[in-house]
């Protein structure tokens, strides 16, 4: 068969499949644009099945695009917590802001409106416009990518610009007039569930007759994708400070600058105890607890370390923590009135702020993850 008859042949048999084999997602049983854009900004970089409960959550409180817009931002983290990659949440309220402020409140369809909207690239706005209004819109991401490497045997690296503009445009000529909004889903159905990353299911797969990829043997080789920069690894330690006298049951946290990484989010006082770009190698116990000690006392608060808890991990994009964690105790003696006043007006400046919390306050509070399950298993929640 010519290209064209492949092509041909590609579209009618995914869709065929689709329309028989389709999961029952919650955000696919209603053509509501504002849920399609919350399910798409959530299943970037996140699994389905992770998905569906922080959906349904994040629905329920914020049903419109108006109750989002006008939420306060700490209770759009909070629902948020545990999915990682916090910006798209705050993308969210501020593309939601300016629908509300520039569109009445309704999501637009017009492309170059949709693609205006903060944290809205390509392949969200392609999967808004087909998904919500039927527009011939292709919306290409990994998955997408990864079937068309393989069905098309195209070895162009999935990394460059240029190939992503290739494959968005061979994804548009695939659209069957009408159906864009199931096409796209279809796409996004096969990679996910048959055309894998590692051992796809080939035998199961709608389209394996005519794949390129399958026919030559190379559906384990594709896509072409360089390697990704590993993230930098940093050392850190941190301070679980349990509190006395009036702090008894409480643990000391801080909330992060209003700017930069996991802005505003709440977390243990940790310290970097390497410099940026040096080996990140573990430190003995005892210098570990005097840094953090020094640390704390620097920002005003006197801890006694008490002893090395366990290690903890966090990796994003672009770093790794690896946390030594040292469980410490407030101490019976303040620094001086003086010092406390002169940090408190440092940290402000610095945008960090403390506080001793209880385990009720972490129903108000969002924390990262790896910091939400060393409280959690602190105070057993």
């Amino acid at each position: 068969m010519d290209q064209r008859m492949a092509k041909q042949y590609f579209s009618t048999e995914l869709l065929n499949w689709y329309m028989q084999n389709k999961r029952d997602l919650p955000w696919r049983r209603h053509r509501n644009p504002y849920y399609i854009w919350v399910s798409e900004i959530m299943l970037q970089q996140t699994r389905v099945e992770t998905v569906k409960p922080y959906f349904e959550r994040f629905i329920t409180r914020f049903p419109t695009l108006m109750d989002l817009a006008e939420a306060p931002e700490e209770d759009v983290l909070k629902l948020w917590e545990g999915l990682g990659y916090y910006s798209r949440a705050r993308n969210l309220q501020a593309a939601a802001k300016q629908v509300l402020e520039l569109h009445g409140g309704e999501v637009p369809n017009e492309k170059d409106a949709v693609f205006n909207l903060k944290g809205v690239g390509p392949y969200t706005a392609g999967a808004i416009l087909s998904i919500a209004f039927n527009q011939p819109e292709p919306a290409v991401d990994g998955n997408v990518m990864r079937v068309l490497s393989r069905y098309f045997l195209i070895e162009d690296d999935i990394m460059k610009g240029s190939t992503r503009v290739k494959m968005e445009t061979l994804a548009g000529e695939l659209i069957p007039q009408g159906r864009a909004g199931d096409f796209n889903q279809a796409l996004m159905e096969l990679g996910a569930l048959v055309c894998t990353p590692k051992s796809p299911h080939c035998l199961t797969c709608p389209v394996m007759e005519m794949c390129k990829g399958r026919i030559e043997g190379r559906e384990d080789t594709l896509p072409v994708k360089k390697k990704a920069k590993p993230p930098r690894p940093e050392q850190r330690i941190a301070a679980l400070v349990t509190g006395t006298s009036i702090n008894e049951g409480k643990i000391l946290v801080r909330q992060r600058p209003q700017t930069g990484l996991l802005a505003r989010m709440w977390e243990l006082p940790h310290v970097l105890a390497s410099e940026p770009g040096g080996l990140a190698c573990q430190v003995p116990d005892e210098p570990a607890m005097d840094m953090m000690k020094g640390h704390l006392l620097e920002e005003g608060y006197a801890v006694n370390p008490k002893e090395f808890w366990k290690i903890a991990e966090h990796t994003f994009s672009h770093i790794h923590w690896n946390l030594q964690v040292y469980r410490c105790e407030q101490a019976d003696h303040m620094v001086s009135p003086a010092m406390v006043a002169e940090q408190i007006e440092t940290y402000k400046a610095e945008g960090y702020v403390y506080k001793w919390i209880g385990p009720n306050d972490m129903e108000t509070m969002a924390f990262p993850n790896v910091f939400l399950k060393l409280l959690k298993e602190h105070f057993a929640l």
